[in-house]
């Protein structure tokens, strides 16, 4: 229930802000004459207010055709069997083969909404799930693209893996997921030893 009405308040306040913008600066431009308004400072106004709405509604009309793109998909068979380790060897298993450096990063963002019931959460107290939410997203879809890198190489493990994390615009971040391929020496199966018979018991010597 809180979840829903955060998501009302947020929507509420994205709608406000964008008829203040692109209805209400426009509208009074146009209404207000005392004093007047330079015709070429209106044309300035219109096309600052219409190049932002245009770059917006390109952006949203990408971000549809991408959607499919950043959704974290589930791990093949193949990509599934990588050992992933942040340590430098593989217990019980011998390092054969140093494959390289293999990487996946992503850059996240949570749209304006999220950002101000984050806000009131710096306010009120309390753990800020909608940025935990989005670095774990974003945490994991680094993790795929990592692994889907190795399994191209035909690694058998990633050793010694990193994340790093950098702000770049606003409360948008970069994840970076690395760590190093590697060919494991296939484990040695132990064969079952051999049962060996007793003499029966009460035999005659």
């Amino acid at each position: 229930m809180a979840k829903t009405l955060r998501s009302i308040g947020s929507l509420a306040f994205v709608v406000g802000l964008f008829v203040t913008i692109f209805a209400g600066i426009p509208w009074s431009i146009i209404t207000y004459d005392d004093p007047v308004i330079p015709w070429w400072l209106r044309t300035a106004i219109f096309c600052l207010l219409g190049g932002i709405l245009v770059v917006l509604i390109t952006l949203a009309a990408e971000q549809r055709g991408k959607k499919e793109q950043a959704t974290v998909r589930p791990l093949t068979e193949t990509e599934s069997r990588i050992l992933l380790l942040n340590s430098t060897d593989v217990p019980g298993r011998a390092v054969t083969e140093i494959l390289g450096v293999v990487q996946g990063h992503t850059v996240f963002a949570i749209w304006i909404g999220n950002d101000l019931s984050a806000l009131m959460r710096l306010i009120l107290g309390g753990e800020l799930i909608e940025y935990t939410d989005m670095m774990g997203k974003a945490r994991e879809l680094a993790n795929n693209r990592m692994i889907a890198q190795a399994a191209q190489i035909n690694a058998d493990a990633i050793i010694n893996i990193r994340y790093m994390t950098t702000g770049v615009v606003g409360t948008a971040s970069e994840l970076l997921a690395y760590g190093t391929a590697v060919k494991l020496k296939k484990p040695v199966k132990k064969r079952p030893a051999k049962r060996t018979s007793s003499p029966a018991r009460g035999a005659r010597k």
